[in-house]
């Protein structure tokens, strides 16, 4: 075998490998958004993604926190700033991807549309699941006893489940946003502040 039938044999399988991975992304979006053809998991999902829009209820969490928790204000105020920095981050990277959104009805697939309009046309990665996780990580840290986890994960599932979003683009923006608010976390959270939090609810 030839160094050129080696090269092209290795690209091949590489197409094939990634062809795969995309067929397995959209099998596992059809069986989410299946899920959300029940009116009462299509509810749900519609207001958590309205609610993770813009990371709006994380920054209201966090102005929350800011007000109620005077001593510790200004590691709440970081915390929101580093939900709003992976924000951002993911729309930086959706101009870079440029990945369409998911094509709902697919053809072969149960005719489900999605649940909701979107804010623009790109998918990778999803912001809400940006957002989302930074806030988990950020605002857990402050207040271990809210369930900051539980709703994040349920504002990533609803991007599925609405169908707006394909499993990749939810799992990168997961890492990225928790990336994002563990690399900030020093300045935001200095240990001691952390620390004096424990108690807190």
């Amino acid at each position: 075998m030839t160094k050129v039938t080696k090269a092209a044999k290795a690209a091949r399988d590489v197409r094939g490998a990634r062809e795969a991975i995309w067929e397995a992304d959209r099998r596992l979006l059809d069986a989410f958004r299946a899920c959300g053809d029940a009116p009462g998991v299509a509810a749900v999902a519609r207001e958590l993604g309205r609610a993770g829009e813009h990371a709006g209820v994380w920054l209201a969490a966090g102005m929350g926190g800011a007000c109620l928790d005077a001593g510790r204000r200004d590691a709440w105020l970081r915390a929101s700033a580093l939900v709003a920095g992976a924000h951002v981050a993911s729309m930086v990277l959706k101009r870079f991807f440029r990945r369409p959104r998911p094509c709902l009805p697919r053809p072969g697939a149960r005719p489900s549309a999605p649940l909701v309009r979107t804010a623009g046309r790109h998918s990778f990665p999803s912001s809400h699941a940006a957002s989302s996780a930074a806030a988990a990580v950020a605002f857990t840290a402050l207040a271990p006893r809210v369930p900051f986890r539980p709703l994040a994960v349920g504002v990533c599932l609803s991007r599925l489940v609405a169908g707006v979003h394909y499993p990749s683009d939810v799992a990168f923006g997961v890492l990225l946003g928790a990336a994002a608010a563990r690399l900030g976390r020093p300045w935001a959270l200095p240990e001691r502040i952390a620390e004096a939090g424990g108690g807190h609810g």
